[in-house]
């Protein structure tokens, strides 16, 4: 826009242009046209524009106003009647401010604009996944599986195995101690079985009706928008079975058990005890240049076996919370990066970031993951017997 101070000759004194980028959506009678705004006396083709200047305040949006109405019959010209040169610099004055003012309110909206956009991204969750360990996590120790387990195992050593009675108990504690559970132990000493066997006979005579369904429980896994996995040492029926009996076999995408980390199950016909390793006596003399046999198993809490059992299932361990009742498990799993939840009790451990009592507890110690607009009931926060960590793990 261009603003002339003419004589009433129409001789030029003076001019100023404006830009009008910005506004010309606003206001499109500017939009790529000049327009001369005379000012001098009244030129005859309109008469003096109302209200007078010279007695009314001065409104530049009743100026705009009068623009797009006032149009002369000569193209892009548009005709005002101003008396003299203080009249105008008035006008002029309130162009720049009006412009300005414009210019100020369209980088503001802009800004704010940007603003709202970066806020609304949606961002990266902290977590993409949850890997929850199964017995003894997901249902309480006092379903009384741990102990049925444990007593079916000391039975297999002993009808399967030949392993005298007065040893088992002592054998299965240093075993499950130093290779995670009793069935790896086993095998590492040289004690050759059918694997399918032994979780058959160890895990197919539990009592199952003693694991109740748990609706809470179910609830509270379906109200978490995110990945969720089991992973378990135990065989992929048993889990199974406890999943179903629960009542949350579809909560989970997949099962990380004995089978995915040892998928090669070997059948042996015999037991060979010539070759058996006495870990009892290595333990208890000096034997220098004697190593502790390796098991050919993988399973919790090796570091191998955790490592594995997230390169399978492809997860992010920095990116996953980590929930198992054994310390063990918990400390190794904190070592390959994961976070981690001990399961079972209050009181937190090395290796641990958080310590929950019960399951049904990790709305109350992890809320930052829920949605601040997702509510669940509180019947879902609830308390459990303290699991106690037993060497019963087949």
């Amino acid at each position: 826009m261009r603003v002339e101070l003419l004589t009433s000759d129409y001789d030029l004194i003076w001019q100023e242009s404006f830009d009008l980028a910005g506004i010309e959506s606003e206001y499109p009678i500017h939009k790529g046209i000049r327009f001369p705004i005379f000012v001098g006396p009244a030129s005859g083709l309109f008469k003096p524009m109302s209200p007078n200047l010279s007695s009314s305040p001065f409104s530049f949006e009743y100026f705009l106003l009068a623009h797009k109405q006032k149009r002369s019959t000569t193209k892009d010209t548009i005709y005002y009647s101003i008396f003299n040169k203080a009249l105008a610099t008035v006008y002029i004055n309130c162009l720049r401010e009006f412009y300005e003012k414009k210019k100020r309110k369209k980088r503001e909206i802009g800004f704010r604009m940007e603003f709202q956009d970066r806020c609304n991204q949606p961002k990266s969750p902290k977590f993409e996944c949850l890997l929850f360990d199964l017995d003894d996590t997901l249902y309480p120790l006092s379903s009384g599986i741990a102990a049925e387990c444990r007593k079916n195992i000391g039975e297999y050593m002993g009808e399967k195995l030949g392993i005298p009675p007065s040893k088992i108990d002592s054998l299965c504690t240093l075993l499950y101690k130093h290779y995670g559970t009793t069935m790896a132990g086993l095998r590492a000493i040289g004690y050759n079985f059918d694997n399918d066997d032994y979780h058959g006979f160890v895990h197919g005579r539990l009592p199952y009706d003693n694991i109740k369904p748990d609706p809470s429980l179910r609830h509270l896994l379906l109200s978490l928008p995110i990945r969720k996995m089991i992973f378990t040492n135990g065989d992929k029926v048993h889990a199974a079975k406890v999943l179903q009996r629960l009542g949350i076999e579809d909560c989970f995408e997949g099962i990380i058990c004995f089978e995915t980390l040892n998928p090669d199950s070997f059948a042996f016909e015999a037991t060979n005890r010539s070759k058996i390793f006495d870990i009892e006596d290595y333990f208890t003399k000096i034997n220098p240049g004697v190593e502790l046999p390796k098991t050919p198993i993988l399973c919790k809490p090796d570091i191998d076996a955790m490592e594995q059992a997230l390169k399978v299932s492809n997860i992010n361990p920095q990116r996953t919370i980590f929930f198992d009742d054994s310390i063990r498990n918990i400390q190794s799993g904190k070592r390959i990066g994961l976070h981690t939840v001990l399961v079972g009790t209050s009181q937190s451990a090395k290796g641990a970031d958080y310590a929950i009592e019960s399951i049904h507890n990790i709305k109350e110690a992890l809320r930052k993951l829920w949605d601040e607009d997702t509510e669940i009931s509180d019947d879902v926060i609830c308390s459990a017997k303290v699991a106690i960590e037993t060497s019963v793990t087949a």
